[in-house]
């Protein structure tokens, strides 16, 4: 086992969660993101691993929303944030300043179809094409 192995482990324990094989696999290799994504011209950010439990502490964030996980955003006010409250975790955006999960903005069903549909569609702003819950 890698030491990024190790990290990630560490974090999943500290959330009381398993991340998806795709976004295991993203840490281990690309690790993070911050840019401009063209051509949807949104900004997109994917935070550091080591990032993550700060990131999350902040705002009371998992109290407010329990089975939550912040892993990145827009770089202002949308967060993008895994739904640990469903076995295969979507991506959701929220808001920073929402009360609770019924603000949740569904963005795709993996990281990998995000990375994959983002620079067609970049964020998404409602919830007209979320899949039915």
């Amino acid at each position: 086992m890698s030491s990024n192995d190790d990290q990630i482990a560490q974090v999943e324990h500290h959330f009381g969660v398993r991340f998806p094989q795709d976004y295991r696999d993203f840490l281990g290799t690309t690790g993070s993101l911050s840019q401009f994504v063209l051509p949807a011209d949104d900004f997109l950010v994917i935070d550091a691993l080591a990032e993550l439990i700060g990131i999350n502490e902040a705002g009371e964030f998992q109290k407010r929303f329990p089975g939550a996980v912040v892993i990145g955003g827009d770089g202002s006010r949308e967060l993008l944030v895994y739904d640990f409250r469903q076995d295969t975790p979507p991506l959701v955006t929220l808001d920073v300043s929402a009360e609770d999960w019924s603000s949740a903005i569904h963005q795709a069903t993996s990281l990998s179809a995000f990375l994959e549909q983002f620079p067609q569609t970049g964020w998404k702003w409602d919830d007209t094409d979320s899949p039915p819950s």
